[in-house]
């Protein structure tokens, strides 16, 4: 099969790679329909994580269950499934408690970018779709297997609420799809924070009120004068870095709450900022499985359009030139289709 392999910072390159098999009983192998390129993916690319040796990449994924393991009874060949990026039983307690990106048996799931994947632990992972989806819904689907459902988890874990002020840090596909949930969460009034004009106008499409361009000190004082002074009730930080940290924990109010689901890079808090803020911090990779269902229904009832947030698409076989026009901010996020 082709699957994309990185060998190197900026070195992406679809080469020939065996099929995945069944490993486990609990394994189920899928057709990939759709995949796509991770603003995180961009990590190794640009370096940030180091790349020891040529390895598979991509960890978002829709396809077509193909075969599956001995023990698994909730999917079945011929049945279109969506996953998370990583793979969980969906019974230990820590699934139930709805954090199954902590699961007592976690697996990431890698190499998705790929005409096959192999998905551990397949009937807590996987989930089908109500019916054979139309090719316009494909884009939408394929959000959900990371990205939607991480901005959503950064709405949650900041508290959104009806009636609420929400900011979102960051204007890419996490950023754009948490305006998507600030919305549906009921906020009130979402401010995006973004310096580019493409961005800003989905997001405004997806629900923001406002747009603040400016960044840092400055992006905090607009911040707060659209707030009356005080700050947002809830902020998603999508982003990740030092800057972008700061910035989201002094645009909350007093007894506010931060989402931070940006992985972080190079960025650190200080404590005694943190205990007098009033702030409540929670984040962390986003336990997609827990949304899937009720996201997969707002998909199909037409509520929510989160692969608007796919400007390019690309055949598998030009994985590289998709890397690389996210990687120069000419997309902000490639899909790809074997």
């Amino acid at each position: 099969m082709r699957a994309t392999i990185i060998h190197a910072p900026g070195d992406i390159r679809v080469e020939n790679a065996p099929e995945p098999k069944i490993t486990a009983p609990t394994d189920a192998v899928i057709r990939t329909v759709a995949a796509c390129v991770c603003g995180s993916d961009l990590w190794s690319y640009r370096g940030v994580l180091p790349v020891a040796e040529p390895q598979p990449i991509g960890h978002e994924y829709v396809g077509i269950v193909e075969e599956v393991g001995s023990d698994v009874s909730s999917v079945r060949p011929g049945q279109f499934v969506i996953g998370s990026f990583v793979a969980s039983d969906n019974t230990c307690p820590i699934c139930q408690f709805g954090y199954q990106t902590s699961c007592q048996h976690a697996q990431w799931v890698n190499g998705a970018q790929a005409e096959y994947v192999r998905i551990p632990l397949a009937d807590g992972t996987l989930v089908t779709a109500p019916e054979e989806p139309s090719e316009e819904l494909i884009p939408d689907l394929l959000a959900l297997s990371d990205v939607m459902g991480t901005g959503w988890y950064a709405a949650k874990a900041a508290e959104v609420k009806s009636g609420s002020t929400a900011v979102v840090v960051g204007d890419g596909a996490v950023g754009l799809s948490g305006v998507i949930a600030a919305k549906e969460l009921g906020a009130e009034r979402i401010i995006a924070m973004s310096r580019h004009e493409s961005r800003q106008k989905l997001a405004l499409e997806f629900g923001a009120t406002d747009i603040v361009t400016e960044r840092g000190e400055e992006g905090v004082a607009h911040v707060r004068e659209l707030t009356n002074g005080i700050g947002a009730d809830s902020v998603l930080e999508c982003v990740g870095t030092q800057e972008s940290l700061h910035q989201a924990l002094q645009s909350t109010r007093p007894g506010g709450n931060v989402g931070f689901v940006g992985f972080p890079h190079g960025s650190q808090i200080e404590g005694q900022e943190l205990f007098f803020s009033h702030v409540g911090l929670r984040g962390g990779p986003a336990p997609v499985r827990a949304y899937l269902p009720d996201l997969i229904d707002r998909v199909f009832s037409g509520r929510i359009n989160p692969g608007k947030v796919f400007d390019l698409t690309l055949p598998l076989d030009e994985a590289a030139e998709g890397y690389k026009a996210m990687a120069e901010r000419r997309a902000i996020k490639t899909l790809l289709r074997p």
